[in-house]
Order: C-alpha cells, then structure tokens, then sequence
C-alpha cells in the first residue's frame, strides 16, 4: 500500500518535472522529426520492406537514447539525497520505469506516424507491429532507465551508458525486428507467438532485476 501510494507520488513528480522542462521534451521530438525527415530525403523512391523496419527500431532506440539517458542526470545529488529520505529505492525507480515507459509509448507512436507519412505505410499486420512496439517501449524505457542509474554514479557517464546498454539492448532489438518484420510482410500471427513471449520474459527480467539490485545502487 505505501509502496503504491510512493510510486503514485514520484511518477506524478515526474510528469510536473518534465512540464517544467518542456525544452527537453521540444529537442527530443526535434531529433524525431529531423531524423526521419533526412531518411525519407536519402531513402524516396527506394525503401524495402527490409530498410523501413531497420530504419525504424535504429531512430527509435537513439530517440529512446536521447530521452531516458536523462533520467537521473536532471536532478542533483542533493534532490537524490532528499528521495533517500522519504522514498523507498522500489518506488523511485519504478516510477522512473513508467514514467519512461510513458514517454516512450508517445515517441513510438509518434514516429511511427512520421514513418508512415513519409516513408509509406508497409504494414501488413498493424495488431502485430503495435504488439512489437508496445514491448519495445516497456523493453527501451526500463532496460535504459536501469543503465541511467547505473551511469548516474558514475558522473552521469553517457558514454558509459552507451556501452553498458548495448548488450542487453541488442538481443531485445534483434528479436523485435523479427517480430515487426513479420507484421510488414505477414497478416499472419504464426511463428510470433515465441517471441513475443521471449520479449515478455526480457522485459519482466529487467524490470525484476532494477527492482531487486537498486536499492544496493541507491545505498550507495
């Protein structure tokens, strides 16, 4: 119940933070729309099935990137030490991951109307490709919120992020890309059935994990 009401709480104070900073929020959809405009500028004419899904989940995971990398960097080890005394470390970075999980279901979204309006829509099974791409947000946002407060004690380190998100980032967005791959040449449901489950348990793994390890992190 206190854990419940705590992560209502901080997601809350997540969302007035990021009102108050609304220029973050204006530069990562900037970055959205610029890259998938410079794609459709190198690629009109001659897409693929093949490079429209590649392109995709590539300016979709350096969106995700550019969004949730600062996670912990916005607030200083003052306002940290603040949460240490009135929050537990469950319901932080709970709130972190569904906050992130938030912002992430909007930029997907988002992109994916861009995609669609200037790179053809090639989607042949749309239940499918939203399945991929819901787990691929609730995968990106807590894989790399874990990684954020990883890099957080290290002097917010990006380019430490980078490297530490790259091996669990990878498996996640190979299989997503097969799933995805399917719906654009496929009405069909069959042979996904496997990995979508494989991209469940992913995603419940890291979100077990961050919920079990950060409260040693946040000791710290």
């Amino acid at each position: 119940m206190l854990l419940g009401r705590e992560l209502t709480y901080l997601f809350l104070k997540e969302i007035r933070l990021e009102l108050k900073q609304r220029y973050v929020l204006n530069g990562i959809l900037l970055y959205l729309v610029s890259t998938v405009f410079v794609t459709y500028l190198a690629f009109t004419g001659t897409i693929t099935t093949e490079t429209w899904n590649s392109l995709f989940w590539i300016i979709l995971l350096f969106v995700a990137v550019n969004g949730i990398s600062k996670s912990f960097v916005q607030e200083n080890p003052a306002r940290h030490l603040y949460y240490y005394t009135i929050a537990s470390p469950e319901a932080i970075i709970l709130s972190k991951i569904l906050y992130n999980l938030l912002l992430m279901a909007i930029l997907s979204v988002l992109a994916l109307l861009f995609f669609v309006l200037l790179m053809g829509n090639m989607i042949q099974n749309p239940g499918l490709f939203f399945t991929a791409l819901i787990l691929g947000s609730l995968g990106l946002s807590s894989v790399l919120t874990m990684i954020a407060s990883i890099a957080s004690r290290a002097s917010n380190n990006f380019s430490l992020m980078a490297i530490l998100s790259f091996p669990i980032v990878l498996p996640l967005l190979m299989t997503l890309m097969k799933v995805s791959g399917s719906a654009l040449t496929t009405a069909s449901w069959s042979g996904n059935i496997p990995l979508i489950i494989i991209l469940l348990i992913i995603n419940v793994a890291v979100i077990l994990l961050a919920f079990l390890l950060f409260p040693y992190l946040w000791r710290d």
